[in-house]
């Protein structure tokens, strides 16, 4: 899996269809072959950050 924001392979799984890119720290959930990303806060909380891709440039590619 590559991370769609920096295109890094530095990715690991921290729960079921989650992930996390060590490379630029964002969280990644895989729903229905779309990857959604989000932006852990200082608070711990997760604001997304789909809007700033593509759809195909979302879809799950391994």
């Amino acid at each position: 899996m590559k991370c769609p924001n920096c295109n890094s392979k530095d990715v690991g799984k921290i729960g079921v269809n989650q992930f996390y890119c060590w490379n630029c720290f964002i969280e990644m959930s895989v729903m229905k072959g779309i990857i959604n990303t989000h932006q852990v806060e200082e608070d711990g909380s997760l604001s997304s950050l789909d809007d700033l891709f593509e759809e195909d440039d979302r879809r799950l590619s391994m």
